[in-house]
């Protein structure tokens, strides 16, 4: 099976296992995470491949990470995620782009990303739930981050961390590629 197909089926499997696990009917995430029912029935069927931000907003909605989301196996305590096999979620054509490193339910969803931005390149992001936080450390170039509409550069070797209810966007106003480590811990839901 190709990695979209895998990707495609596993998140149906588990969009579907997690709602049931969770008691919400279709019409009750969809009204949690913002997303339409038949968006949703065409997840649970792996009739479409939804975008990262529709990806997120069902992870939050029922508390789990996009790990959680995409895994295709249940393995032991200890799970090596080998580097084929990061889930690249996003990217452009010049470069940028972001990798789902591992993830975890600890106790709620804690996910690591390798980010990479190209000059003149940025990715926004909606409000995660309340007591979401971000930790991030820049390894190359600069990181322009904004969170609520605040604006903070973050040089190589720094790090950052922020409460990520609010807005946010990562940005690269340099001129070099800027790489970064993060890592997002949602709080479970209640």
């Amino acid at each position: 099976m190709a990695d979209l197909d895998l990707l495609t089926h596993s998140l149906a499997r588990n969009v579907k296992r997690w709602r049931t696990e969770r008691g919400f009917t279709l019409d009750t995430l969809a009204a949690r995470a913002g997303v339409s029912r038949g968006m949703l029935i065409q997840i649970e069927q792996a009739r479409t491949n939804p975008s990262l931000g529709t990806v997120v907003k069902i992870g939050d909605a029922l508390g789990v990470s996009i790990t959680t989301l995409l895994d295709y196996e249940q393995g032991p305590r200890v799970r090596i995620v080998p580097a084929e096999q990061a889930v690249r979620l996003w990217h452009t054509d010049t470069g940028s782009y972001n990798r789902l490193l591992a993830g975890t339910e600890a106790p709620g969803p804690l996910e690591l990303w390798d980010w990479r931005l190209m000059p003149g390149e940025s990715s926004s992001s909606d409000p995660h739930p309340v007591g979401t936080v971000e930790l991030l450390h820049v390894t190359t170039g600069e990181l322009t981050l904004t969170v609520d509409g605040v604006e903070y550069r973050v040089s190589a070797g720094a790090s950052a961390s922020f409460e990520a209810g609010a807005p946010h966007t990562y940005g690269n106003t340099g001129a070099e590629p800027m790489e970064m480590v993060l890592a997002v811990s949602v709080p479970p839901v209640r």
